[in-house]
């Protein structure tokens, strides 16, 4: 299933005085209205590139252990895994022991695998999404975040600022689509 954020991140990649440099805005009469575009255009870009930019506790949920022996997390860069619960049938909440697999956090690649000999919990669990795992993504701060997922911000931060609706059409003619320097970021970045 899709990850979703648990604990968000402390600050943006982006900041406003770095957005109005960018957008040549020298009034602050929009500042709260730059810093709400900048988040927007975060967590849109996170969306549309599968990746976590700044550090987030995020929670990836499954309704069944894998039939091999790791798990593939999303939204990379993988830091840490913080735990694996499950709830089995009988309602009674477990923790698969971190002693029972290895975390391998490698660019785009963020995945639970079972050391040798171990195998995953064979409770029955509760029907539904009754697994969560838990765990940390990101670059870290925003100095950290590569200067062209920034970039991709800007843009879109532009784009939020110069185009208040979400599409603008003339005579059924689109002329307000995502930029297409941010959708060729997001092709170049996008964690397959």
């Amino acid at each position: 299933m899709t990850p979703y954020v648990i604990t968000a991140p402390v600050g943006e990649p982006v900041s406003i005085s770095d957005a109005k440099t960018h957008l040549r805005i020298d009034l602050s009469d929009d500042d709260a209205l730059l810093g709400a575009y900048i988040t927007a255009a975060r967590q849109k870009y996170e969306e549309l590139t599968w990746r976590a930019l700044m550090t987030q506790t995020l929670g990836q949920r499954l309704a069944l252990w894998p039939s091999c022996d790791h798990i593939a997390l999303r939204r990379p860069p993988l830091q840490s895994v913080t735990s694996v619960t499950y709830t089995d049938s009988d309602g009674n909440a477990g923790t698969l022991a971190s002693s029972d697999y290895n975390v391998y956090a490698n660019g785009d690649a963020g995945l639970i695998w079972l050391k040798h000999g171990k195998s995953w919990p064979s409770v029955t669990l509760q029907p539904g999404p009754s697994i969560l795992i838990t765990y940390v993504a990101g670059y870290g701060g925003a100095e950290d975040v590569p200067e062209i997922d920034r970039q991709a911000i800007r843009l879109l931060v532009g784009h939020f600022y110069e185009n208040r609706e979400n599409v603008v059409a003339i005579q059924g003619i689109t002329v307000a689509e995502l930029p297409m320097a941010v959708r060729s970021i997001v092709h170049l970045r996008r964690a397959w």
